[in-house]
């Protein structure tokens, strides 16, 4: 007789389970080179849930695997929706507060026609100039200088991490990708996507993020395995996620 979970194959895309009062609405995506029966649960700073898995997979094995993670994905998004109830969108205007690596900043904006963007720090000020008096052009010129930034510290931060990790030979290819708040990524290839935005968090925030990612080069899931090795390495790293956690509300402010 068939084995009813190979029929039914599960597809890319939303799908929601009821879990008592709750529902817990996820996209699932499908990642060739991930191995059988191997399925992550992920939980965003924003409250999204992803699921990621194998092709191939049935639904039912999917649906099975997040009701198993039920309590845990329903504390997690009513604490992130819990953080950024009170957040508000960005003006991009004198006065707001900024953020690089971890220290606070007033934003300064000149509007000067006759001068290129630009984008630079000096003291207390992140001061921006742009040619028009815009939101829009103020955000531009700061995420292209949060993406310079982004390109150097994080480079220089994942070769610090990976030289402590015995299963890592090199560094992995590394790109920046402006996401909905998912501060870092890794294929199971392995090349690994990081937020700009990720060079707003402290030092230790963004070794946890770089240490997470390379630790899935080992794990490319969120097994007893993969948090042992966590532990290993960062044992502090629960406390310095709850802090990154908290500043997820400065990325979503756009």
């Amino acid at each position: 007789m068939a084995d009813p979970q190979t029929h039914d194959l599960a597809r890319a895309g939303r799908y929601s389970i009821r879990y008592g009062d709750d529902v817990i609405a996820f996209a699932l995506r499908l990642q060739p080179q991930r191995q059988p029966s191997k399925l992550a649960v992920h939980v965003e700073p924003d409250g999204r849930v992803l699921v990621d898995a194998p092709e191939g997979v049935s639904q039912a094995i999917v649906m099975a695997a997040v009701r198993k993670r039920a309590s845990w994905i329903v504390r997690h998004v009513t604490d992130a929706r819990a953080r950024l109830a009170h957040v508000r969108p960005r003006d991009y205007t004198s006065g707001e507060a900024v953020h690089y690596l971890g220290r606070r900043y007033k934003l300064r904006v000149t509007v000067d026609p006759a001068a290129a963007a630009s984008c630079r720090l000096r003291g207390i000020f992140l001061e921006v100039t742009v040619r028009q008096r815009s939101a829009q052009a103020v955000r531009d010129a700061m995420a292209v200088w949060y993406r310079q930034r982004a390109r150097e510290v994080l480079r220089d931060r994942m070769d610090v991490v990976a030289r402590g990790l015995r299963w890592v030979q090199a560094p992995p290819p590394m790109r920046l990708q402006w996401m909905r708040v998912q501060w870092g990524s890794c294929s199971p290839g392995g090349r690994i996507t990081l937020h700009p935005a990720l060079v707003q968090a402290p030092r230790e925030c963004i070794d946890y993020v770089l240490l997470h990612e390379l630790v899935h080069l080992l794990h490319h899931n969120h097994s007893p395995a993969f948090y042992q090795t966590m532990d290993r390495h960062m044992p502090r790293w629960p406390a310095v996620k709850l802090k990154l956690d908290g500043l997820a509300e400065q990325a979503l402010r756009s």
